[in-house]
């Protein structure tokens, strides 16, 4: 391919993005690898140029473009050689034309830039927001140890206050390690450190979904206890009985919920958990550098409804938690609708609970929890609480 023709299959690329946005289709990543399974002739490195190129200009885009040309031309608003490619050569995009629409600059769709503002997140934080994000994996100590994978994965480094993370060059080949790691960001790993999980415990993790956190649980308690993965997303859920396979993990059961009626199937554990563990359904906010295009496709409206169905998550989980028990509150949402606010609601509503005081080795203090940033703590961004009920 020539570098105009790039430029072209890049607005082609973004036009089906923006498409996927509106629709609630598939992730840019997976339209990607769709677009470039019918186009064999693209080599290697077409492909990877033109995936630069495609997720280049959705992090710059902060309003929806409103095409994926505008999205590329503000793209090349900086970058004279691009620019040029717009050529109107064969297979290539069309001369850039004076006042034609370009996409507006920016992290965020405005209206979402003003509530994180709200959220005293600044212009910096905002930024670090749609960066690129690194490659991190959480070594299975049931199966590994640290000291094994940095001699066996070369430029691999560790992560400060993360004992079981590691940071690996971006583009590394994981699959030889199956079992022995998992993909997994830093920030998760800490969050998923204020359930202090230890050996024998009963935790239902609640929001279980293909099991990440889950499985770092069982390492936490050495294999030993009791942990319900639950999740109304069956798909999902079906991924985790071998995902635990491999990591050598025999304490997990799944559970399917029926949504809108979970605490049926629930109704032996009510008041008997340890530990319920809620990585609740969110905006993703937080997982902005993994997913840009993510911006477009949350709405006040949608905001609206994941706030209800982690109210309502969090109610159920209250149910199941044990006198004395712990409640932890995660999303991946820098959003105080989300975070800071809903566990301070859950607190009125629910006299008697206390929010722990937690020392995770990442965040800073806000409401009743802590919240990890990208800019702060070269993380994914997180919010996360420890609700202890009444005895």
């Amino acid at each position: 391919m020539t570098p105009a023709a790039r430029i072209q299959a890049a607005i082609e690329v973004l036009d089906l993005v923006l498409a996927a946005a509106r629709e609630g289709g598939a992730a840019a990543d997976t339209i990607v690898q769709r677009y470039f399974s019918t186009r064999r002739y693209a080599g290697s490195k077409d492909r990877r140029a033109v995936r630069e190129l495609v997720f280049g200009a959705i992090r710059v885009c902060g309003e929806t473009p409103a095409s994926g040309r505008a999205a590329m031309l503000l793209l090349a608003a900086d970058d004279a050689a691009l620019a040029a490619g717009f050529d109107g050569s064969p297979h290539g995009p069309a001369p850039i034309t004076p006042d034609e629409p370009v996409a507006a600059a920016g992290a965020a769709p405005a209206w979402l830039a003003e509530r994180m503002r709200v959220a005293d997140l600044d212009d910096e934080e905002l930024a670090a927001l749609v960066t690129r994000a690194p490659l991190d994996i959480r070594v299975n100590t049931l199966g590994a140890t640290v000291e094994e994978l940095l001699a066996e994965m070369p430029g691999t480094t560790r992560i400060a206050g993360a004992p079981d993370a590691l940071r690996l060059p971006a583009g590394t080949n994981v699959e030889p390690f199956a079992g022995r790691l998992e993909v997994q960001d830093a920030g998760s790993q800490i969050v998923a450190g204020a359930a202090k999980a230890q050996p024998g415990m009963t935790i239902v993790d609640l929001c279980a979904g293909a099991g990440g956190k889950t499985l770092a649980l069982a390492a936490a308690m050495r294999d030993t206890g009791r942990i319900i993965a639950a999740d109304t997303d069956r798909a999902r859920l079906n991924r985790l009985a071998p995902r635990a396979a491999r990591a050598g993990v025999s304490i997990v059961e799944t559970l399917l919920l029926d949504p809108g009626h979970e605490l049926a199937a629930l109704e032996d554990q009510r008041g008997v958990a340890d530990v319920v563990l809620i990585d609740a359904p969110c905006s993703g906010t937080g997982t902005w550098r993994r997913n840009p295009e993510a911006r477009w496709r949350l709405t006040p409206a949608r905001l609206a409804r994941l706030e209800e169905t982690q109210r309502r998550l969090l109610d159920i989980g209250a149910a199941l938690v044990r006198p004395g028990g712990a409640l932890v509150h995660i999303v991946c949402s820098l959003l105080d609708e989300e975070g800071a606010g809903q566990v301070a609601d859950f607190l009125a509503r629910n006299p008697g609970w206390s929010a722990d005081t937690l020392a995770l080795p990442a965040g800073r203090p806000r409401g009743a929890g802590l919240r990890l940033t990208p800019a702060h703590d070269a993380t994914d961004g997180f919010f996360v609480a420890r609700l202890i009920a009444p005895c």
